[in-house]
This record gives C-alpha cells, sequence and structure tokens, in this order.
C-alpha cells in the first residue's frame, strides 16, 4: 500500500468493473469456463442422437406403427379418459403451441431476463428455443409418422417428435440452467411430466414421440448451453453480488 493515499482510497475488489454486464465472462468461476470443453457438448449430442435413433427405430420397425409400449399406454388412457382429466390436458395443450406457446410466453420469459439483466441468457434462451422448434419440424417431415386415431383435438401431420414435450423440455432445462436453483429444475420437471402425459392423453401422440421430445428439446439445451456456460455463469455472479450490495440509507 502507497503510505502518500488514504485508507479509504485503497482500491477494493467490490469497486472493479467486474460487476457490468459486459464482463460476465470474467465473473465467472473457473469450472464454468471450462464447460465448454467438457460434458455438456457429449451428453446434449448424445440426446439428440437418440432423439433421432428412437425416429428411425420406429420407422424401420413397423413404418412409423405403434410398438408395442406405445400400444398398451394408449390402451390405459383410453380406459381412463374422463371430463375431469381432459381440461387440464387442454390447459396444457394451449400452453405449449399457439400464440400462447410460440410467442406470448418466449416472449415474457426474454423480457423479463432483460430486466434483470441477463442479456447473454435471453438470447440463449431465444437460441435454444428456436433450434428446439427447427428440429422438431425436421424430424417430422424426416419420419412423417402418423398420429394416434383416437385424438380428442386437431393437430398438423407428424407425430414424431413431439413439438409439445420439446418446447417444455428445452424451457425447463434452459431456465434451469440460467437459475440454477432447485425449485426451479422442479417446476421445470413437473412442467414437462405433465405435458407428456397430456400429449397422450389427448391422443395427439404416442409415448415414444413424447420420449422423442423430451430427448430432442433437453440435448439441444445442453448442447447450446456449454459454449455459453462461462457468460451464464458470470451472469449469475453478477447478480448475486449486485443483491447482496448493501443500499445507501434512505433519507428520512
Amino acid at each position: 500500500m502507497d503510505p502518500s493515499r488514504q485508507p479509504d482510497s485503497e482500491p477494493t475488489e467490490t469497486v472493479r468493473p467486474q460487476t457490468a454486464p459486459d464482463h460476465a465472462e470474467t465473473a465467472a468461476d473457473a469450472p464454468s469456463r471450462r464447460i465448454a470443453r467438457r460434458w455438456p457438448l457429449i451428453s446434449g449430442a448424445v440426446a439428440v442422437v437418440l432423439a433421432f435413433l428412437l425416429g428411425a427405430l420406429i420407422l424401420t420397425r413397423g413404418a412409423g406403427r405403434p410398438i408395442e409400449a406405445d400400444a398398451e399406454w394408449m390402451e390405459e388412457i383410453l380406459e381412463h379418459r374422463s371430463p375431469v382429466w381432459e381440461v387440464p390436458a387442454l390447459v396444457m395443450n394451449f400452453l405449449g403451441a399457439g400464440i400462447a406457446g410460440v410467442i406470448v410466453i418466449p416472449l415474457v420469459i426474454v423480457v423479463t431476463l432483460l430486466v434483470l439483466r441477463r442479456p447473454w441468457a435471453a438470447l440463449y434462451f431465444v437460441i435454444a428455443t428456436v433450434v428446439s422448434a427447427g428440429l422438431v419440424q425436421l424430424l417430422k417431415t424426416l419420419f412423417g409418422r402418423a398420429r394416434p386415431e383416437d385424438m380428442l383435438i386437431t393437430s398438423d401431420f407428424g407425430s414424431f417428435p413431439s413439438g409439445h414435450v420439446a418446447n417444455a423440455a428445452t424451457m425447463a432445462v434452459a431456465l434451469g440452467i440460467i437459475f440454477p436453483w432447485v425449485w426451479v429444475w422442479i417446476a421445470g420437471a413437473v412442467y414437462t411430466v405433465a405435458m407428456m402425459v397430456s400429449r397422450t392423453y389427448l391422443g395427439a401422440h404416442w409415448l415414444t414421440d413424447t420420449i422423442g421430445g423430451l430427448m430432442l428439446g433437453a440435448g439441444v439445451a445442453v448442447v447450446l448451453w456449454a459454449p455459453l456456460a462461462a457468460k451464464l455463469d458470470g451472469e449469475n455472479t453478477i447478480a448475486r453480488r449486485r443483491a447482496a450490495r448493501p443500499r445507501p440509507p434512505t433519507r428520512g
């Protein structure tokens, strides 16, 4: 320390420019900066490839017809259909697609992230959502699997994979990465499973369609997390510092 300087003028960590959003990667811890070279790229890519292989297996085994697990699950669904369960299933159908699922909900999430000064998180969420939706449409066109006959709703062509479930899984995993809290992961898991059940309950998808959507959506979110891991972790660190910073006393 320079003896000519006053103690209160000595620089401290709390005034370093790391707390600016542009320095998100600098604020990240070392493990986060190494994530791009580690397991997310591999595990996420494996999940996406498995979704593709599941669709290919279904197509080669029976030209897209339901396998044994699909048929048994659909029999159980048909036996337990009731107006009581139809309402929540239709609510999930509304939340997972159309204006609500494709525009309103993602837009609300992105705007919220920007308000919270999380621009990298907002960019990550947008890219993951768009890539997931694009791959869903690609696989639907590629496999061309017919939907179940006992549908309670009207849907477009292409049963594999489930776009509703892929969207739910992408959103759940992305938000769990952005906000790494246990309750966020639990809420995301519950939402995704509820979407899977609702899609089969409405007869819009076979069970394997929802499994394929789950693997695809989650895999895309994990793969795209890898190159942005340091920036997302840095934004979390900055947010924690900002929340812990003491507020100036208010004048009476």
